[in-house]
């Protein structure tokens, strides 16, 4: 299938050519977890802890890592959609070497309080060796793990979403290959246990590090030449204005499940049970929106920098459209297979009834639950970030906490979920309003140019740059 023209293919086909590609990568990312769980379940009821207390320090360290890939990937493709190729060449190689001092850091901080960290929150001293073990590598090869994350990015920027959903799948399935040989051992490999786990990880992903590297710089002839590295500091400044608020927006999410959890908790551990099967099953139903919202902000970006205001306004469009549409086929799915789907993954009653209940309850608010990812990734193709960052605090602290605490004291559990569903929809809603409100004000094409780089001015205030940091100024 030929690579969509983003700025000139008609802006629904561009947009599902663009996204169908990248749901195999999306589902990748959905599976990796799982594939090391699976494995490392099968060494025993400790390991399986160990591994369970890594998964904090794993989301923290992912969130930061997208977080700078969307932030990059916002700069990258609206230098790319101006036909400054130059500037897109700069943006790339900077945006690789701030993310490698920032996990340089976090690698080095972590390495020095896996002990005192872990037991802060409150690993037992037989599992500290186990968590070591894991971590250690797992420091050690976090360049390898994270740097992947910006040039998938970057090159889905370029409206390339095929490339990054290969790589991740071939990661995958090389990790599945990995694990049972390093966990358990095989002829002359030893039985490496749960550090097995952690090194088959850091292969896997290292071979996308070198596949993307490679590929930008050879194929896509993505890093300058000498005469263009400078500026590092103006480009890193571009892309932590975007970077940083997604990376705050990324945790927020972890933090909020976990508040939840702790709301379901005092009904017992068979709801907790039946809440976690459900949040995976909505991981893996809202694959396509994932996607969908992981090739939006580039497409908005290259459409931004060619001046082409209306298709992003007409993608959006679309991309809603789509995510409803997505919305409406998960929630026929669950509402009449919701119980032998979760009868799948156990055969406790009380567990079934909470996943089914979950499930029927909140699947018709999953649509619109893409419409707030959609209305996010698209404030961060246009260069506002807080308002990204808006968008979703508004559903996770304004209406997600607040509303499943009412329902659960309303309605018990079942309440809880409806609460949950409530913040959904109104978020859903909610998200439409604030993208069409903001739309009157959506930039026009201006011959301003603000740091070197091509900008728009608010049509309100023609002096004001409302993509850049800092005011438009005359050529």
């Amino acid at each position: 299938m030929k690579r969509p023209d983003v700025l000139h293919d008609p802006v629904g086909p561009a947009l599902v050519r663009l996204v169908i590609p990248m749901v195999a990568g999306a589902l990748g990312i959905v599976l990796f977890n799982v594939v090391d769980t699976f494995f490392v379940g099968r060494l025993g009821a400790l390991e399986l802890a160990a591994m369970s207390y890594t998964f904090p320090i794993v989301i923290v360290a992912g969130s930061i890592a997208s977080g700078l890939g969307v932030g990059a990937s916002a700069c990258v493709s609206r230098a790319y959609g101006a036909g400054d190729l130059p500037q897109a060449r700069r943006l790339t190689l900077h945006a690789h070497l701030l993310s490698l001092a920032v996990i340089l850091v976090l690698a080095a901080l972590g390495l020095v309080t896996i002990k005192p960290f872990f037991t802060f929150l409150g690993a037992e001293e037989k599992l500290l060796g186990l968590i070591g073990d894991y971590m250690f590598v797992w420091y050690l090869g976090m360049p390898f793990m994270m740097l992947p994350m910006v040039g998938q990015n970057i090159l889905q920027a370029l409206g390339d979403s095929k490339t990054p959903s290969a790589v991740i799948v071939f990661s995958v399935v090389l990790n599945m290959v990995l694990d049972p040989l390093l966990i358990f051992g095989a002829g002359p490999v030893p039985a490496l246990g749960i550090q097995g786990a952690a090194i088959a990880t850091v292969i896997a992903r290292g071979s996308t590090m070198v596949a993307v590297l490679w590929i930008l710089g050879s194929s896509r002839k993505m890093f300058p030449h000498r005469a263009e590295r400078s500026g590092f500091l103006i480009s890193s400044r571009r892309i932590l204005f975007v970077g940083l608020p997604a990376s705050l927006t990324n945790l927020a999410l972890p933090i909020s499940m976990g508040v939840v959890t702790r709301l379901i908790s005092p009904f017992g551990a068979e709801a907790i049970a039946g809440f976690g099967v459900a949040t995976r099953l909505e991981s893996f139903s809202l694959v396509f929106t994932m996607a969908l919202a992981m090739v939006f902000t580039p497409f908005v970006g290259q459409n931004l920098g060619a001046g082409k205001v209306h298709r992003a306004r007409e993608g959006y469009r679309v991309a809603v459209i789509l995510s409803l549409v997505w919305g409406v086929v998960v929630a026929l799915v669950f509402g009449v297979a919701g119980r032998p789907i979760a009868g799948i993954f156990t055969d406790t009653g009380e567990v079934v009834v909470a996943t089914t209940g979950y499930l029927r309850t909140l699947a018709p608010t999953f649509g619109l639950l893409g419409v707030v990812m959609v209305t996010s990734a698209a404030f961060n193709g246009l260069h506002r970030p807080f308002a990204a960052a808006a968008v979703a605090f508004m559903r996770l602290v304004g209406l997600y906490l607040p509303l499943a605490l009412i329902g659960r004291s309303l309605g018990g559990l079942q309440g809880l979920f409806w609460g949950l569903a409530g913040a959904n929809g109104i978020a859903g809603v909610a998200a439409v309003l604030i993208f069409r409100r903001a739309s009157r004000t959506f930039p026009v094409p201006n011959k301003r140019k603000c740091n070197d780089d091509r900008v728009f001015c608010s049509p309100r205030n023609p002096g004001k740059s409302l993509f850049s940091i800092g005011d438009c100024g005359k050529l």
